[in-house]
């Protein structure tokens, strides 16, 4: 046991060496840490929207933007990793070694995930010592539970993005199909769902609970509700979910769903990952 935390530990660590070293990491990077120096730069701190103002807009701001930007990224930089190594003979290699398949595997996903969230988190972290510099009050409530939100974004696409990669036995293939999960969750899904809605073809209970299965449906709202408390912008629908869960427990759906989905789905793709590459 002992010895497979230490070769997850070592794979870890190898590809966040990597993963800091490549072109890509430093385009994410500095596309989170610019958005918080843009926002900053063109005065948001200084506007107010339904009540909030200071760090506490540039907040809701970062997270809206985040929630568009960071599943892409994370899920067309991950699913190379399977289908890239397995393309460039790494396995073969691998099996010279003294390393599992599963310290390979849990120790790239959380290597992985250590370099997709980091930036997220010191980009806004930023924001707060800025905050503090400049002596504005830090909104600590909702920065912790943005916090909370995007690293259970980040985890549930790392998920999805390790399940696809296993999938996929190109690199090429695996980032098409990325962005089509991407572009499918974002979008399409919620037409697809307001066209069910205005054909009245299923109950609206029913629209509104796969809705919120959606990953990004559920972060766009609890993000919401910490800045709208009774979801008027969502109309109706609002009443279901406040209904059903609460304030409190929706915001707790928010954030264990996504870890859970992620989690199901990279466990997923270690077993059909194991089973492929032991054939």
């Amino acid at each position: 046991m002992n010895l497979r935390l230490n070769h997850l530990w070592l794979t870890a660590k190898a590809d966040i060496s990597e993963s800091l070293r490549s072109k890509w990491f430093m385009i994410y990077a500095t596309v989170f840490g610019g958005i918080i120096a843009l926002l900053f730069a063109f005065g948001l701190t200084e506007s107010r929207i339904m009540g909030f103002v200071g760090l506490s807009r540039l907040l809701i701001t970062y997270i809206q933007l985040s929630m568009a930007i960071l599943p892409i990224f994370i899920l067309i930089t991950t699913v190379r990793s399977v289908a890239g190594d397995r393309d460039a003979g790494v396995f073969e290699y691998l099996l010279s070694l003294p390393v599992s398949l599963s310290s390979w595997f849990w120790g790239k996903m959380v290597g992985r995930f250590t370099v997709v969230f980091l930036p997220v988190f010191l980009a806004m972290s930023g924001s707060i010592v800025w905050g503090l510099i400049q002596g504005m009050e830090i909104p600590w409530s909702l920065f912790l539970y943005y916090t909370a939100f995007l690293f259970a974004l980040s985890w549930c696409f790392l998920g999805i993005g390790m399940l696809i990669s296993t999938l996929a036995r190109s690199p090429d293939v695996a980032q098409g199909s990325a962005f089509l999960v991407w572009l499918f969750l974002l979008l399409f899904l919620d037409l697809i769902l307001l066209g069910v809605l205005i054909q009245q073809q299923v109950p609206v209970e029913t629209v509104v609970a796969i809705a919120l299965t959606n990953p990004l449906q559920g972060f766009r709202t609890a993000s919401m509700l910490l800045f709208d408390p009774q979801l008027v912008l969502l109309g109706p629908s609002a009443y279901l979910i406040l209904d059903h869960f609460g304030q409190f427990w929706y915001l707790i759906w928010a954030m264990l769903y996504p870890l859970l989905l992620g989690t199901v789905s990279a466990t997923i793709g270690y077993l059909l990952f194991r089973r492929g590459d032991q054939l």
